[in-house]
Formats: C-alpha cells, structure tokens, sequence
C-alpha cells in the first residue's frame, strides 16, 4: 500500500480516500464507494462502541446501553470541537495510556500465575503458545496461510482504502512521512498484539478464565476484580482511551466522506467555511447514530459468545474485498470504466452478504446447502471479495459499453 496506493493520495487535492476513483470511473464511482464505506465503517464501529461500554459498565455498575450513550455522548463533543486535530493528539495520548495500563496488567497477572517460567510453562503445555498453524484448512479461523493472505489483504484494504486511516495519512506532512506512519503500525501493531495476547496467557495461567465468562469479559473482569485500585483505573483508562480512539476517528472519516463526497459532489458546494459547518452538523448525527448502532448490536448478542472483534471485522469484510478490487481495477486494468466496476461491487456485496451469513441462513430447511459456505473463516472473506469484484469488473468489461456502440454505428 506504501507503494502503490499512497503516492496517488498525494497528488493533488485529495479530501478523502474515494476522490481518485472520480478521475478514473466518474463521480457515480466515486459516490457508490464512499457509500460503501459509510455503511460498513457505521455497522463495524457501532460493534466496537458496543465492546468498549462493557469495562465501562463493569467498573461504574452502570448498565450497558448506560455506559454506551455516556462514552457517545463524551466522545461526540471533543470531536465537535476539535476536529480532527483533536483526533490526532488525543490518540497519541490514549496510545501511551492504553500501553502503560497493560504492561501493568501483564506483570499482575503473570505474578498471581506464579510467575513468567510457571505461567509460560504451564501454557505451553496446554498447546497455548502455538504461533504458526501450517494446515491448509479454510475453515479454521487462524492459520499461517490465513494470516499471510487474508490478513495481508484485509490490512490492504482497512489501509488502503478505508477512509479512516487513509484521512490519517493525508494529514501527515510528505508522502514520506506518511509511508513511515503506515508501515510503522503495522510493526506497532505487532508488539500491541503480542502484549495482549500474553496478558490472555497470564489471565489463563492464573485460572482466572472460567468458561462461564464471556469472552468479552475476562480482560475486564480480571482488571476490575484483580488489580490495585489505581492500576485498575489506569487499565480502564487504557481501554476506553483505545476504544474511543478509533470511535472518534470513525466520527470524523464518516462526516469528512458524507460531507465531501456525497454533499459537496451533489450540491456543488465548494466552499470551505461551509463544508466545515455542514461536516460539524454530520459529524453529530454520525455519533448519535453510532450510539444507536451500539445499542442496536448489544440487544441483538444477547445469549451469544461471539467475539466482538470477529463480529466487527465480519461485518467489514463483507465490502472491504469489493473496495480493494475496485482499486486494482482502476489501477491495472485499463478496459474497465465506471459501469463495470459499479457491477462488480454490487454483485460481489450481495454474494458476500450470502457467504457471510450462509451459517444462520443454512438454519432454514430452503437453504441448508449453505451450510458448507458458512464454515468459511472469516480471514478468507476479503480474498474472496476482491477475486469476485476483479474477475466480475474485467467480465464486464469486454460486454459493449453504450459508448462503444454509438461509435461503432457512427463508423
């Protein structure tokens, strides 16, 4: 994405990601991808809203939907009066707090394990500290295949394409500086994970991970339960200060993408001062409407263990594979205009609605041959997407185009 995708971000003036696709397709392209992604950046972020009162509700022994209108609503007025500068810095602090807090988690948990060699020990004989998973089976969630090509183009396309962190890298100061922003995280992100996922091993080793607890529950749980009261505030702080990170910045591509590529494209507004009014007044419905997605999602996983994370990221795949393939269309294949790439995503999401709800709708007598379909693992779903979105864009491609016709009768 350093390579190919960013240098195109940087020529030019470029509000959000989707604008260079109106050079290429036309501004019909550019509205329907932008569309895209405010549906899916709505439904993922509403899941992630949702995951994040849970410590909030834990700590303060407020209710859920309690503890989702509150983070909201705060959320929602340091980024009506910041912008996205506020963004900016804010990240950069609940970053430091959010690591601190588990780091210190970390060393309480391997401590009450009976320390680093115990823990560790006890989780490898459990076959808990296995990394690399070489089966060729795409029906297991994590594997090394899935990793290298799922999780490549999954990155590809949050990165890429998605406008919340591509509205990050067009505020840095170079292209430069921007190639070092996008893949520095993804060397930080290595060291987040590893971090966490060893807080998971700890939290385990110390046999503080009954099966009855949610999953979405244990870190919290153990935070609220297990650590000293100022630690645990620290840790809590961690997590809401990384959960309203990301809500903050969803806030802000969502009203930025709204704004510039549906409202200013169909009124022909151009004028800076009232765009800003108009992305502030979005800005608020998005985050009311956040909250309400949040409570949505929380009333619909009742009695259910799934993930948050793997429900967020499902939810994403269903358009990332469409939005990564429209890009490669655009870039390498030079046959393909607006009207083949509007059919390939409109094809490739409603096949992957099918494939990513194929396990609930194989429940049904009428479509139990789904069944097969729905054990897919969720790291597959954006290479299925952009294989479908490519092979449908050139497909149609080669049919007659209206202006192809009329030439050919002019000649």
């Amino acid at each position: 994405m350093a390579r190919w995708l960013l240098p195109g971000y940087f020529r030019g003036d470029q509000e959000t990601a989707y604008a260079r696709l109106e050079s290429r397709f036309g501004v019909g392209t550019r509205r329907l991808t932008s569309g895209v992604f405010l549906v899916t950046r709505f439904l993922g972020d509403a899941v992630r809203v949702f995951a994040s009162a849970i410590p909030l509700a834990l700590v303060t022994g407020w209710s859920i939907p309690t503890s989702i209108a509150a983070m909201g609503l705060v959320t929602m007025v340091y980024t009506w009066f910041g912008g996205f500068k506020a963004v900016v810095w804010t990240d950069v602090l609940q970053l430091s707090v959010y690591l601190a807090g588990g780091i210190g988690a970390l060393w309480v948990a391997l401590s009450l394990g009976g320390g680093p060699e115990v823990a560790f020990l006890a989780a490898h004989s459990a076959h808990k500290l296995k990394v690399f998973d070489a089966s060729i089976d795409f029906t297991r969630t994590y594997t090394l295949l899935g990793g290298i090509l799922g999780g490549a183009l999954l990155s590809a396309a949050s990165h890429g394409t998605d406008h919340l962190i591509v509205q990050r890298l067009l505020a840095t100061r170079s292209l430069k500086d921007a190639r070092i922003a996008l893949i520095g995280s993804g060397v930080m992100v290595i060291f987040q994970f590893a971090l966490f996922l060893l807080v998971g091993i700890a939290i385990w080793a110390a046999g503080l991970a009954p099966e009855r607890i949610p999953g979405d529950q244990l870190f919290p749980s153990f935070v609220v339960h297990q650590l000293p009261a100022g630690l645990a505030g620290l840790v809590i702080a961690g997590i809401l200060a990384a959960a309203m990170g990301t809500h903050s910045s969803a806030i802000n591509s969502l009203a930025s993408s709204a704004t510039h590529d549906l409202y200013a494209s169909w009124t022909g507004r151009r004028d800076p001062v009232h765009l800003l009014r108009v992305g502030r007044m979005l800005s608020a419905l998005w985050a009311l409407g956040l909250i309400g997605g949040a409570l949505f999602f929380h009333a619909a996983s009742t009695g259910r263990d799934t993930p948050v994370v793997v429900v967020a990221l499902s939810i994403a795949s269903v358009t990332y594979g469409p939005l990564l393939g429209t890009y490669f269309l655009a870039g390498r294949w030079s046959r393909a205009q607006g009207r083949d790439v509007v059919g390939a995503v409109g094809v490739t999401v409603l096949i992957m609605l099918v494939v990513v709800f194929a396990g609930r709708l194989s429940a049904a007598p009428v479509f139990h041959g789904l069944s097969t379909i729905g054990k897919l693992a969720w790291p597959w779903y954006v290479p299925l997407g952009t294989l479908i979105c490519v092979s449908t864009g050139i497909a149609l491609s080669y049919f007659p185009h209206p202006t192809t016709l009329a030439a050919d009768e002019r000649r």
